[in-house]
């Protein structure tokens, strides 16, 4: 009974091999939810691990990796075409040894080897496809390839009869090109872009090149497929805020606005799309990501500070709603993604033809509807792969409820009833199809961000339902993802724990638990921060400045990258230098303020040189630029006053702040061991009073609410 059983012993029942069903392999053992979508594949999958590894030294077989997530659709395609076919899979398990790896449960692996697909094609995506030796040395890479070939692009089927060629006829050539590979990796990663760390000028470049590149009819960045790159929009606030430069307020308008409007936005059961396969924000790739709802509520409720909008808040709590209702697990913490894909369709769940819409609403308000989101009776939504109306449509918006209002006479709190009437019948029709795929993982970094978030929700606009929410995701994280050694893990699923955490893992969890601290002030969130950013820089920082993706003693892999480039989330550095430089300012800690300026000069040559590709970094440039400010409040947190200070606080747009609470009534809080700065800050006549701190020096302390806001 104490025997350890093999893969060859087991099939998906832990039944013996005698019994074992023909598509079976050993990701059945595995806790992705991408991974057990293969594991009945006729490829004879591997996990990433040393028993595959050594499987191809000893049969000398080069090894087959590909790498996708769960809620990707082309992953879907070519797992449908190739690897669920018997002949591809026969190919396949005769050359290769093969290895299917989560992109989310392992991105240091995919950071490594997406690199590599961009140095050797000059682009990437997923599936990423990589042949590589068994020592891990690539030397083919690609994405998606078809079954057959067409259309000068190679199939799978010519792909491994080719590459078996090579291996068998040129293995020289193999080997000498996997080596080349590794070279420029390893010279990529030790490349010192070092130079004057970024300043005032880099920050006027950014917003220029950011001007450059913006759509001013639709909003956004570039053209299609256009992705909501919300960092971008949270520098453009900070500069805006800091110049007065009203373009840059029009830009993050104008984005958040159309993206609002547009089919990217999913006007039924709220929240975001991934992105827009079109420049008008129309047609969206329909998978539904953590991150994004994270990084875009984020960007609303900024924009609602800045201009007092209520709909930039109102679109923040239906994201919220969103996440509440569908990303939450029972035990708090929130699930990784939904997928574009339906019954074999990408967007079923999310398409209406008119017919259906008029079956499920009263004439008044179908009648409201059609016109306000441009439903169409041959459909709005043309099918990317083929580029076909299906005669169904994606519902974006065309006419504000008060334009419609206007158009047709109405009181338009009139039709903001009849649509909302209209919009819980189509949702509670909705609920009842065949719901898309959900990756149920839970996943630190991005919990990280989401907890960052709901507690500047519950900050902006005074809902302690949003704090609740992160206090739970933030004690799952603590109590299931943090080790008795104080490290983290990053991924959890049923009840498993999988993979060290890395880079991203510390830095959006120290950031959320940061902005936890400031939504509750309860000082054992800002503890945990400053624990794990020791972990941190005991295990990730690079004397040349910086912090690699993975610690000093995790698994051995090809090269330990360093990346501070923005991507589709903001980079672990980036955050981390903010991090580094909120923590310095609570704590008086002036090297850790020392490191996030050493950090920003590691990069400085390739900021200088693109600067709009850092610009969450330069989120926390502009930050340590100055000016900024620490305010603290010595007050009762139980009492009114105390509590319209702090309001009054998060009703501004002030992002250059730190603000910490000084309970009165306890001897010796634990704030004061924290930031022992505050220890003569005393509320004056038993009052909250506001201490607000700026350039190592502090004002006169004030009980008064409008005194200090003239302060900040």
């Amino acid at each position: 009974m104490g025997k350890k059983m093999t893969r060859d012993m087991l099939d998906v029942r832990g039944t013996t091999k005698d019994r074992v069903e023909p598509h079976y392999n050993s990701l059945i053992h595995e806790k992705s939810p991408y991974l057990i979508q293969h594991a009945h594949n006729p490829v004879d999958w591997y996990p990433w691990g040393p028993e595959a590894f050594k499987r191809a030294e000893r049969e000398d077989k080069p090894v087959f990796l590909s790498i996708g997530y769960s809620t990707c659709h082309w992953c879907h395609v070519m797992a449908h075409e190739s690897f669920e076919n018997d002949e591809v899979a026969k190919l396949m398990n005769e050359v290769f040894v093969n290895i299917k790896v989560d992109r989310e449960e392992r991105p240091d692996i995919d950071g490594i080897y997406m690199t590599v697909c961009q140095l050797m094609t000059g682009s990437g995506g997923w599936p990423l496809t990589i042949v590589m030796t068994p020592d891990k040395k690539p030397f083919f890479a690609g994405t998606y390839f078809p079954k057959e070939s067409r259309m000068g692009h190679i199939g799978m089927v010519e792909l491994v009869q080719g590459i078996k060629k090579i291996w068998t006829t040129r293995r020289e050539e193999v080997f000498s090109s996997a080596e080349q590979v590794l070279g420029t990796l390893k010279q990529l990663a030790t490349d010192s872009g070092a130079g004057p760390a970024p300043d005032s000028s880099t920050l006027q470049k950014a917003y220029t090149h950011l001007s450059q590149r913006f759509d001013p009819v639709m909003g956004g960045f570039g053209d299609a497929p256009k992705f909501p790159s919300s960092h971008n929009l949270l520098f453009l606030l900070r500069y805006w805020k800091r110049t007065g430069e009203p373009k840059a307020l029009e830009m993050v308008e104008k984005t958040l606005h159309f993206m609002r409007c547009g089919g990217i936005y999913d006007h039924i059961g709220f929240g975001f799309h991934r992105y827009s396969t079109d420049s008008r924000w129309r047609l969206p790739h329909f998978e539904k990501m953590l991150y994004d709802q994270a990084m875009l509520s984020i960007a609303y409720l900024e924009a609602y500070q800045a201009t007092g909008k209520a709909d930039y808040a109102a679109t923040a709590e239906e994201i919220f709603t969103y996440v509440l209702r569908n990303m939450t697990s029972p035990d708090g913490g929130f699930y990784s993604a939904e997928d574009a894909d339906s019954e074999g369709r990408e967007g079923k769940f999310y398409l209406w033809t008119i017919d259906d819409v008029r079956r499920v609403l009263q004439k008044e308000e179908s009648d409201l509807l059609i016109p306000m989101f441009g439903l169409q009776k041959d459909g709005n939504f043309i099918e990317e792969a083929s580029s076909r109306r299906t005669g169904e449509n994606v519902f974006h918006q065309e006419k504000s409820i008060g334009e419609m209002a206007e158009m047709i006479g109405r009181p338009e709190d009139d039709l903001k009833e009849v649509f909302e009437s209209a919009r819980l019948k189509l949702f509670d029709i909705r609920r009842k199809r065949i719901h898309p795929h959900k990756d149920d993982k839970i996943l630190t970094d991005w919990n990280g961000m989401m907890i960052a978030s709901l507690a500047r929700g519950a900050q902006v606009l005074d809902n302690p339902d949003y704090a609740e929410a992160a206090v739970s995701a933030a004690d799952f994280i603590l109590e299931h993802l943090q080790g008795a050694n104080g490290r983290l893990m990053h991924s959890h699923r049923g009840g498993h724990t999988s993979a060290p955490a890395h880079l991203d893992d510390y830095a959006f969890m120290i950031w959320g638990l940061l902005e936890l601290y400031e939504a509750v002030f309860d000082t054992r969130y800002l503890k945990k921060a400053i624990e794990l950013n020791d972990h941190l820089l005991r295990h990730f920082w690079d004397e040349a400045g910086g912090f690699y993706f993975t610690s000093d003693d995790g698994e051995e892999i090809l090269i330990r990258q360093k990346e501070a480039y923005d991507g589709a989330i903001p980079s672990g550095n980036s955050i981390a230098m903010m991090n580094l430089v909120r923590l310095a300012r609570i704590t008086a800690n002036v090297e850790w303020e020392e490191k996030a300026v050493n950090l920003a000069r590691a990069s400085a040559r390739s900021i200088e040189q693109m600067p709009a590709a850092y610009s969450q970094l330069l989120v926390a440039v502009e930050f340590l630029q100055g000016p900024s400010c620490e305010i603290v409040i010595a007050g009762d947190p139980q009492k009114e006053d105390t509590k319209e200070m702090i309001r009054a606080l998060r009703t501004h747009f002030v992002p250059g702040k730190i603000v910490l609470l000084r309970p009165i009534g306890e001897r010796s809080p634990e704030i004061e061991k924290i930031a022992p700065f505050t220890i003569p800050m005393k509320s004056q006549g038993g009052r909250a009073t506001a201490y607000v701190c700026s350039g190592f020096s502090c004002k006169s302390p004030t009980t008064d609410i409008d005194e200090m806001l003239k302060m900040l």
